[in-house]
């Protein structure tokens, strides 16, 4: 699919990587569907670069979390901007939770957004992708859904299913829709990080650096061209899954 006039919706789409995955669709003249949860200022920000590329930017609050919310989301994007052909699922909380817990509001709060949230966007935006026999998803994930992170169950089991929905929802929505991931690694340090994590965590990559949040969104965007690409994912990760290899085998 050529983006260029198109509609995008994305998820978390205000900051940090979503934000350069608004950018890059914009950049390709895709009309950007910006939802966001807490930051209006980064939103509003964020769709005033995008315009500046010449294109169509509207914000979204919605917690997609809640149905209810989400409903009224679509009804806004219909109404202002038109139906969503592109979708990308890329809101999540980064939030620990370990296992096992005395209070299970934290695991509520991370599944709901990257488990329960990715599937109330999903269902709505294929609706209007069926109707029009077109579209493309593409789900945001990142290597713990190839190994166990230790105190980040909801968020390891989140992913997880979001990739398992990759399957699934391409399976579903076939041939008219299709469903893809993308799973970064490195490119943005969370807030939180020392300055010796960040280096130890380039060190982990076989390139020994970290990446920039545009190279997420160049595989996003190349994913959503590639027509013959469905149902798989792209790890742009500078090679960190193989990273602890580089001392010895075993």
């Amino acid at each position: 699919m050529n983006p260029k006039g198109k509609t995008a919706l994305i998820t978390g789409g205000a900051i940090r990587v979503g934000k350069a995955i608004t950018l890059g669709l914009a950049r390709a003249g895709a009309n950007v569907a910006i939802n966001y949860n807490h930051d209006a200022e980064q939103a509003a920000q964020t769709a005033k670069e995008a315009e500046g590329m010449g294109v169509t930017a509207l914000t979204l609050q919605a917690n997609i979390a809640d149905w209810e919310q989400v409903q009224r989301m679509f009804s806004q994007v219909h109404e202002k901007i038109g139906t969503v052909d592109i979708l990308v699922n890329n809101a999540s909380v980064w939030k620990q939770t370990p296992f096992p817990t005395d209070s299970i509001e934290d695991w509520h709060t991370v599944t709901g957004v990257v488990i329960n949230g990715a599937f109330y966007v999903s269902n709505l935006a294929a609706k209007d992708m069926l109707e029009k026999k077109q579209g493309v998803i593409i789900n945001i994930v990142d290597i713990s859904v190839w190994e166990a992170w230790p105190k980040f169950a909801a968020h390891v089991i989140g992913k997880s299913a979001l990739m398992a929905m990759t399957r699934q929802f391409a399976l579903d929505l076939a041939p008219y829709v299709r469903v893809n991931a993308v799973c970064p690694g490195p490119v943005l340090p969370p807030h939180d990080y020392s300055p010796e994590k960040i280096k130890r965590t380039a060190a982990k990559t076989l390139l020994d650096r970290w990446g920039i949040p545009e190279d997420i969104s160049k595989a996003v965007n190349f994913l959503i061209e590639s027509d013959y690409i469905n149902a798989e994912s792209i790890t742009v990760d500078g090679g960190q899954r193989y990273g602890h290899r580089k001392l010895e085998p075993g």
